[in-house]
C-alpha cells in the first residue's frame, strides 16, 4: 500500500516567516498493538507540517484513538519511530513525555475530561498548573485569556460562568474542554471527535475558533471525526486505513 507524507507544494505553503516549515510530525514504520491481539496501526509512514490543519478519518475501531494516544505520548509503539517537534517519544521516558505533553500538546478528549469541583474558568487554566511554558505564554492574566477563548465559543456569560461544569450541557462541556486544550497556544491541537454534541452554528464557531488560533502560532492541528463534511475545510485529508496496513 502507498505510503503518505507530507506533500512538498503543500509544505511550501504552509511556510512561516521564520523559513521553511518544520516538520511537525514523523512516523516511520510505526507498528503498535494492545496486550492481546493483532497489530492496531502498522504505517510505513507519515509526516505533517508545522501550521499543516489535518483531518484523519476512518470508521470504528480503524485506531484513530491509537494513533492520537501514540502522537500525545500516552502509548509508545513497539516498533518504528513517532517523533513529534524533533523528539523521538518513544526514546523519552513516561515522566518525560508527560511533561513534553503539557508544555507542547493541547488536546480536546472525546469524553471531555473536566475536573468537577473546579469552576468552568479553573478548568480552562488547567494546563496552565501543570506547564510554567504555557502559562508564561497565556499572558500576564490568565483569567482574561480563558475569558477571551469562552468568549469565543459562546461560553462568555456570567450565567455559564458561574455554573459548576457538572452543570453545563454535554455541548458546553466540549466547548470549555477545546477552550482548555488552546489556552497557552501549544504548538500542536489534537481533536478526538470534537464536535459531536454541536449544532450547526457552534460547530462553525468552534471550527473557526480552532483554526485562528492554530494559526496565530502556526500551531499544527490533527483534527479527528466521523463527519465527513468537515473534511474539505483543512488542508489536508486522510483515511486513516489507507496508510494504515495492520
Amino acid at each position: 500500500m502507498d505510503s503518505l507524507s507530507s506533500d512538498p507544494s503543500r509544505a511550501s505553503a504552509l511556510q512561516s516567516d521564520d523559513g521553511p516549515p518544520a516538520i511537525v510530525i514523523e512516523l516511520s514504520q510505526v507498528r503498535f498493538s494492545w496486550a492481546v491481539g493483532p497489530p492496531v496501526l502498522d504505517i510505513e509512514t507519515l509526516a505533517v507540517a508545522r501550521g499543516e490543519r489535518l483531518f484523519v478519518r476512518g470508521p470504528s475501531g480503524s485506531g484513530k484513538s491509537t494513533l492520537l494516544s501514540l502522537l500525545a505520548g500516552v502509548v509508545t509503539a513497539q516498533a518504528g519511530t513517532v517523533r513529534v517537534l524533533g523528539n523521538d517519544l518513544g526514546a523519552l521516558s513516561g515522566a518525560e513525555r508527560d511533561r513534553f505533553r503539557a508544555d507542547h500538546i493541547g488536546f480536546i478528549f472525546q469524553i471531555f475530561n473536566l475536573i468537577p469541583y473546579l469552576s468552568v474558568v479553573e478548568n480552562v487554566c488547567l494546563p496552565c498548573g501543570f506547564s510554567a511554558r504555557r502559562a508564561q505564554r497565556a499572558g500576564a492574566s490568565m483569567t482574561a485569556e480563558a475569558m477571551r477563548l469562552l468568549g469565543h465559543l459562546d461560553m462568555g456569560g456570567s450565567d455559564v460562568i458561574g455554573r459548576q461544569v457538572t452543570e453545563l450541557s454535554v455541548g458546553q462541556q466540549q466547548r470549555v474542554a477545546a477552550a482548555r486544550a488552546l489556552i497557552g497556544t501549544p504548538e500542536l491541537v489534537i481533536a478526538d471527535e470534537p464536535t459531536s454534541s454541536l449544532d450547526a452554528d457552534r460547530r462553525t464557531a468552534f471550527i473557526d475558533l480552532l483554526f485562528r488560533e492554530c494559526a496565530r502560532e502556526h500551531a499544527t492541528l490533527i483534527f479527528v471525526s466521523h463527519d465527513a463534511a468537515l473534511a474539505p475545510l483543512f488542508d489536508r485529508s486522510i483515511e486513516l486505513g489507507e496508510i494504515n496496513r495492520a
